[in-house]
């Protein structure tokens, strides 16, 4: 029996449920598509294809490893199994529990429509296994490999990501001891503040997103640490924070929200050009690394919504483009988090993100010459004019002002349904009415 195993977020040989199963009846296909629907433009962009790239080169390693290298192909998803069933004679199809986008839950069930109308036996398995899986042993089966096209060919724009994490699991995997043995030991994300977050965070969520690095292989990690003798405090209670981070991204995947129709936003706020400091350093931050931590992100998208009136659409696929830890599957509830959460003004709260103003030092240069004073509100400095002219723009809006307005028209479309302000709007959320809800400001549900 030959078994075609279908790859698409689970880009790894480890702890993969569908590689197993089907190795262990047969010959393996393993197989992935380059399918325009998978990538879906208006949330991809160029930083994405490179992470994946690099994901992809390594996973091929390891299937080559193992036996069979990686079969890599561009094209219409079906179409493309259609013609290797064909060709190899394939009887079975095996790949893992679609929990992304809209579109990509259409394609895994039209594959498995068309799968089963043939006479296929169609298996689809848990991205995870209850014990993380070994890598099998594969037969060689004689397909071309292929390669991946650059994202121009795919038709994506250059995205500069100077600070880009790099794709891979090796790359994961260091990411991973590091934050258990190190970077894991400052202070819980809740309390970090934006530049002690970007050199404690775990930065395990593109790894995690890609499917490079399985939930189960990190909770495994967690595992062999908690049991290790003379382990030292710190270092458990990294592993106590990551594990309830886990916990969070299992809740907030169970069941993806609707999904807004909408272009990714453009203008001052997405290119972080509000002459708003810490709104604009964090959007900076994104842009040249791809990642950025919770607050900070949740912050981005609650200002983007409530005090410039972006549209949830346009602000998350935005957010997505530029996030190289993307995920269709939680994308939509942090939107949601985000716009129902309290409103509250960004520069009172960049200040508490960043108290020492190092944060924006670092990634708004051109306010060098603003004294600390001032840095979290330049328009106050008498020399701002003449020192920031052409450098750095006024504020495109009052930020007090516009909060103001913003909890004004909440009441105003939510009559009778409690107190407006700092605290969050009630929901039918049970990720926001459930405890993740926070005075602390509007927060993304994961820190990883």
């Amino acid at each position: 029996m030959l078994s075609l195993v279908w790859f698409r977020r689970d880009l790894r040989v480890h702890d993969h449920p569908a590689l197993s199963r089907a190795a262990a009846e047969g010959p393996v296909l393993p197989v992935y598509v380059v399918d325009p629907v998978l990538l879906a433009p208006d949330e991809t962009s160029e930083r994405h294809i490179a992470f994946l790239g690099e994901s992809l080169r390594g996973l091929n390693e390891d299937l080559a490893v193992l036996g069979q290298p990686l079969v890599l192909r561009v094209g219409d998803s079906l179409e493309v199994l259609a013609r290797l069933v064909a060709k190899h004679r394939v009887t079975r199809i095996v790949t893992h529990a679609e929990t992304g986008s809209r579109a990509a839950r259409a394609l895994v069930a039209q594959v498995g429509d068309w799968a089963r109308g043939r006479g296929l036996d169609w298996l689809v398995l848990p991205e995870t296994g209850a014990q993380p899986c070994t890598a099998p042993a594969l037969q060689p089966v004689t397909e071309g490999t292929g390669v991946l096209p650059g994202a121009r060919a795919l038709g994506f724009t250059a995205s500069p990501c100077p600070f880009r994490q790099p794709g891979g699991r090796e790359a994961g995997l260091q990411m991973l001891e590091t934050y258990l043995a190190v970077r894991g030991q400052g202070l819980p994300p809740a309390r970090a503040t934006a530049p002690e977050a970007e050199r404690s965070g775990a930065r395990l969520s593109p790894y995690l997103a890609f499917g490079v690095l399985s939930a189960g292989e990190i909770r495994a990690a967690i595992a062999r640490l908690r049991d290790t003798p003379g382990a030292a405090p710190e270092r458990l209670s990294a592993a106590r924070l990551l594990t309830a981070q886990l916990k969070r991204r299992d809740t907030a995947r169970t069941a993806p929200l609707a999904e807004p129709e909408g272009a990714p936003a453009t203008g001052a706020w997405a290119r972080g050009e509000t002459g708003l400091p810490f709104l604009d350093a964090a959007m900076r931050a994104l842009i040249a690394s791809g990642w950025l931590d919770h607050r900070s992100r949740g912050l981005l998208a609650a200002a983007g919504m409530q005090l410039h009136g972006l549209g949830a659409a346009g602000v998350g696929r935005h957010l997505a483009r530029l996030s190289t830890d993307h995920d269709p599957a939680i994308l939509w509830r942090e939107m949601a988090r985000a716009g129902q959460g309290p409103i509250l003004d960004p520069v009172a709260t960049g200040r508490k993100l960043d108290p020492t103003g190092a944060f924006i030092r670092r990634w708004l240069p051109e306010l060098k010459p603003v004294p600390d004073a001032h840095l979290h509100t330049p328009w106050f400095w008498p020399e701002a004019r003449r020192a920031l002219a052409g450098r750095y723009p006024e504020p495109v809006l009052d930020p007090a002002c516009a909060a103001r307005e913003a909890r004004a028209l909440r009441a105003r479309m939510a009559p009778g349904r409690g107190r407006t302000g700092s605290r969050a709007m009630p929901c039918d959320d049970p990720l926001i009415e459930g405890g993740f809800r926070a005075a602390r400001g509007p927060q993304m549900t994961l820190d990883l």
